[in-house]
């Protein structure tokens, strides 16, 4: 089955449509840096990047219709700048709001299906309007705005005819949910919008995946059978207090049926501390030491013990320490590129292009490929009828 890739930034989102069993028949992004990663990839041999039509530039030059290939599923996470927390909080009004582009890319290419995943910025009540407004756009593409008509204007149109229920043309069944990668087995707490949408005449049923990984089963095999300290050869003196988690655990009758969240021991424990073993760090690449990190009131960094904090993409520096590991004794240092690129669940193979501000931004701006996996997995089983 055909994919299109858009905004493919460092390509998490990419590799979950490949591994799920799609053939990309394009793959985009503006940003030069991003590219010169894939591109790098490719050039090592490196699954799935190798076979990527790579395009660098922009969307909205792209002529949909010269695709030549019938289309079963578009994917793509918009630039989030609009919605993000970090950003001007702008949306319709930015230039940089690439969801139009989404829309006209399923308009013009008809896919079976769409995922698009944004930050959960986008949920807030001052975009509430405009979130609906996207939602209207991708389940009647065909119903477009005028000429000088506003886009409140164009959403009114719209819920007049959602409200009718008389439908002509092209239409997708559309659902969307906030989901925390840590319940999907990603070692960090990211909540992200995932809008889905099935063609109409699909006659899909779908709903998102549910949770596989849970705090209380962490918390479980921390506190209660103290499997996760005997793993990690974790010795009873260097066991951290957290009286909170503890009495949390106390109160758990039995174990959970879930598996525990990741942890960020969990994801890096087996590589050496930059920092102290820069010798043995060597051994692995993109993992070397970055200085300057500090601790002050609230920027402490994510706990070894815990998911992480939400990587981030700062530009001018990351508010709240969430580019930084807390380290048992309670000293803090940043993360490592290959550690944050497994906090995202990207392969150790890979390689990425940049400084580690630059690259640091290319895995803040991803989507953990593991909780996109989760997602594009399924609605490749519900079109291929194997669910």
């Amino acid at each position: 089955m055909n994919a299109i890739e858009l905004f493919v930034g460092a390509g998490g989102l990419g590799m979950a449509v490949s591994k799920a069993g799609f053939e990309p028949r394009l793959v985009i992004d503006w940003d030069q840096w991003a590219c010169d990663t894939i591109r790098q990839n490719q050039k090592a041999g490196l699954a799935p990047f190798v076979n990527w039509p790579l395009v660098e530039g922009d969307v909205r030059q792209i002529k949909f219709s010269e695709i030549g290939a019938a289309i079963d599923i578009v994917t793509g996470g918009p630039p989030c700048q609009p919605f993000s927390m970090g950003g001007l909080h702008r949306a319709y009004l930015d230039e940089r709001d690439m969801f139009p582009q989404a829309i006209r890319a399923v308009r013009e290419l008809r896919p079976r299906a769409f995922v698009f995943e944004n930050v959960k910025g986008l949920t807030r009540a001052s975009f509430s309007n405009y979130l609906e407004y996207i939602r209207l756009q991708l389940r009647h593409p065909e119903l477009t705005a005028k000429a000088k008509e506003t886009w409140h204007d164009h959403l009114v149109r719209l819920e007049d005819y959602e409200t009718k229920g008389k439908f002509k043309g092209l239409q997708y069944n559309v659902v969307m949910r906030v989901l925390n990668a840590a319940n999907y087995g990603v070692p960090q707490k990211r909540e992200r919008i995932l809008i889905v949408g099935f063609r109409a005449d699909t006659g899909v049923e779908w709903h998102f995946p549910e949770h596989t990984h849970a705090h209380d089963a962490l918390l479980w095999s921390q506190w209660r059978t103290e499997e996760y300290w005997d793993r990690h050869k974790v010795a009873k003196r260097h066991r951290p207090s957290d009286p909170r988690g503890m009495a949390r655990a106390s109160k758990l009758r039995e174990a959970p049926a879930s598996l525990p969240w990741m942890t960020v021991r969990d994801a890096i424990a087996d590589l050496p501390d930059p920092e102290h073993q820069p010798h043995l760090a060597k051994a692995f690449p993109d993992h070397r030491f970055q200085p300057g990190a500090r601790a002050y009131a609230g920027h402490t960094g994510s706990p070894l013990d815990e998911p992480a904090k939400t990587l981030k993409a700062g530009v001018h520096g990351v508010p709240g320490g969430e580019n930084m590991l807390r380290r048992a004794d309670g000293s803090v240092r940043y993360f490592t590129i290959r550690e944050s690129a497994r906090l995202q669940t990207f392969p150790d193979e890979m390689i990425f292009h940049g400084s580690w501000t630059e690259t640091m931004r290319q895995l803040g701006n991803a989507v953990p490929t593991r909780l996109a996996h989760v997602v594009v997995q399924k609605v490749h089983d519900s079109l291929t009828g194997t669910v």
